[in-house]
C-alpha cells in the first residue's frame, strides 16, 4: 500500500523533471509585443536583436505579425527543420529595418547571429556586431551580421571586432561561414565576402526604417 500512496508523488516529480527550463543571461529581455518589428534599430552604442531561433535548434522559426513566432512549414504541412547541423548562434533580426527588394535587397529585416549561450524565442537582445558576412542566396545579396552582447559581463566568446574575430577566433568564423554554405543544402548559398563590425553598422544605418536611410 506505501508504495502506491508513493506513485502519484513520483508521477508528478517526472513531470516536472521533464519539463524544459528558459536559459536567461544578464542582458536578455523577453519582449510581448504585438509587433516587434516596432523596436527601434539601434540603442545607444549598440543594435537590438529580436532572436527567432536559439542558438543550437534545428526548427526554422520565424516572426509573423498575424501569428507570432512560428516554426516554418514545408508544402506537405510538415515543420521545417534545418537538415544540417543546429544554429551556431542566435539566430534573429534587426527590428525596424528592411533591405528593400527595389534596392538589391530580399525584402526581409537585416539576419543577425548573435554567438553566446541560448536564450528563448522573443528574446530582445542589445548587441555589437563584430563582422558581416555576404552571402548571394537564390541571386539576392543575403547579409548575415554576426555580433555579441553588448554586455561583456554576459559574453562567452571572446571577440570585440573583426580582427579580434579573424585572427584570434578564425576557426569559429571559418565554421560559422561552412554553416551558411550548406545549412540550405550544398550549393544553395555562394560565399561572396566578408566585411568588419564598421560595414556592420553600415547596413544598419542604410536599412533603418526608423529614421530616414543612409543612402
Amino acid at each position: 500500500m506505501k508504495y502506491l500512496t508513493a506513485l502519484p508523488l513520483l508521477l508528478l516529480w517526472a513531470c516536472d523533471a521533464t519539463t524544459p527550463t528558459e536559459p536567461t543571461t544578464p542582458t536578455a529581455e523577453a519582449v510581448e509585443l504585438t509587433d516587434p518589428y516596432s523596436l527601434p534599430s539601434i540603442d545607444g552604442d549598440a543594435f537590438n536583436v529580436i532572436v527567432e531561433i536559439p542558438a543550437g535548434t534545428s526548427h526554422k522559426i520565424e516572426y509573423h505579425p498575424d501569428r507570432g513566432y512560428a516554426n516554418d512549414t514545408l508544402p506537405d504541412g510538415s515543420l521545417r527543420v534545418i537538415n544540417f547541423l543546429p544554429y551556431p548562434g542566435n539566430y534573429g533580426f534587426i527590428p525596424s529595418t528592411l533591405v528593400e527588394k527595389t534596392r538589391g535587397g530580399d525584402g526581409d529585416a537585416l539576419d543577425v547571429l548573435v554567438i553566446g549561450e541560448s536564450v528563448p524565442t522573443g528574446t530582445k537582445l542589445r548587441v555589437h556586431p563584430i563582422g558581416t558576412l555576404m552571402l548571394r542566396d537564390r541571386g539576392e545579396i543575403d547579409t548575415k551580421i554576426i555580433a555579441v552582447p553588448a554586455d561583456t559581463s554576459a559574453r562567452v566568446y571572446r571577440a570585440d571586432n573583426f580582427l579580434d574575430f579573424s585572427l584570434g577566433n578564425d576557426a569559429a568564423k571559418r565554421i560559422i561561414e561552412t554553416w551558411f554554405l550548406n545549412y540550405k543544402g550544398p550549393n544553395a548559398t555562394e560565399l561572396l565576402r566578408w566585411e568588419d563590425e564598421a560595414y556592420a553598422w553600415r547596413e544598419v544605418r542604410r536599412w533603418r526604417t526608423d529614421v530616414d536611410p543612409v543612402q
